[in-house]
């Protein structure tokens, strides 16, 4: 099951760069609630990887500054009652956070003003509302 983590084509991040650690997880588990290391905690030092090049790593550093300790980034996986399932869910964590933290910024918008057609008929509604209304006023 342990392998290397593929976060899109370009980038696969090596297991030697991973660090796991389990510990007693809260929440349904029967009988052996209290003896089975089910919660997961994986752990991925962004400040020192080589799986990323230094744009990539750069612009992942700068996205994910409030999530990083000391340049590692931590994800947490105890929602599942086998530790084989939380470690697939975690290494899903992981990568879609690397995946969204290395995608390309998106295109600028380029600015548009509204067509003299598109004003002009907004302009004519206005008016005919309003003489609309003006006709159901009861003068004085």
């Amino acid at each position: 099951m342990p392998g290397p983590l593929h976060v899109r084509d370009s980038v696969v991040v090596p297991e030697a760069e991973l660090v796991w650690r389990f510990s007693r997880s809260p929440g349904p588990g029967g009988q052996g609630v209290n003896t089975t290391g089910s919660r997961v905690q994986l752990s991925f030092d962004l400040a020192r990887t080589t799986a990323l090049g230094p744009a990539l790593k750069a612009r992942a550093l700068r996205r994910l500054a409030s999530r990083l300790a000391g340049g590692v980034i931590t994800v947490t996986a105890a929602e599942h009652r086998s530790q084989l399932r939380n470690r697939e869910a975690a290494l899903d964590r992981l990568a879609a956070l690397l995946r969204d933290a290395t995608a390309p910024p998106p295109k600028r918008r380029r600015p548009t003003k509204p067509s003299k057609g598109a004003v002009e008929r907004r302009l004519a509604a206005k008016r005919r509302r309003s003489d609309l209304k003006r006709l159901r006023r009861a003068d004085d």
